[in-house]
């Protein structure tokens, strides 16, 4: 869907320029359309008024784009400027909690939890990981601590529940 979306709007002024209703069909398979039309046509329009067409690379003014969260906006700084940074999405926070390196549920107090704990120069890194571990392994109800490579220092190997919160006896068994 991206590559037809980037053929269409080859620019930040076409994007800006946009219909609504137009960008909702072509973003409809991504769920949510009406809520991310809207907000992809008010950050084209901001990046242009406030950034001259660019993308800022500091948190405070990634945030306060609409549409762009905390998560958004260090994925940007991490991937697009190479800012060492920590995204924190539901797989993330799952196995943070579950690792024993934050007992937060909220994703900013995760994030800052661990930048603590991790080394700066895999912050980007970490997030990759802990990510396609919680898809393979570490999932969030039925986590396959047997096949783990973790299952060793896992302080959860074997009563993980889905959100990290609930101690459930067997659950990975």
């Amino acid at each position: 869907m991206t590559r037809d979306l980037f053929r269409k709007y080859d620019s930040l002024e076409k994007l800006a320029a946009a219909r609504q209703e137009e960008l909702e069909r072509d973003i409809f398979s991504t769920g949510f359309y009406h809520h991310k039309a809207k907000n992809i046509i008010a950050c084209a329009k901001a990046l242009l008024e406030r950034h001259g067409g660019e993308v800022p690379s500091d948190i405070e003014s990634l945030t306060a784009l609409p549409g762009v969260g905390r998560k958004t906006a260090n994925v940007v700084r991490g991937n697009v400027y190479g800012i060492p940074s920590v995204v924190v999405d539901t797989h993330v926070g799952r196995i943070a909690r579950r690792l024993g390196l934050s007992t937060n549920d909220d994703p900013v107090k995760v994030e800052f939890d661990l930048m603590e704990k991790i080394p700066e120069d895999h912050w980007i890194l970490i997030n990759l990981d802990l990510i396609a571990l919680g898809r393979s392994l570490c999932r969030s109800q039925r986590p396959d601590c047997e096949a783990c490579f973790l299952k060793e220092e896992c302080p959860s190997r074997g009563k993980a529940s889905g959100s990290g919160k609930k101690q459930l006896a067997g659950a990975g068994k």
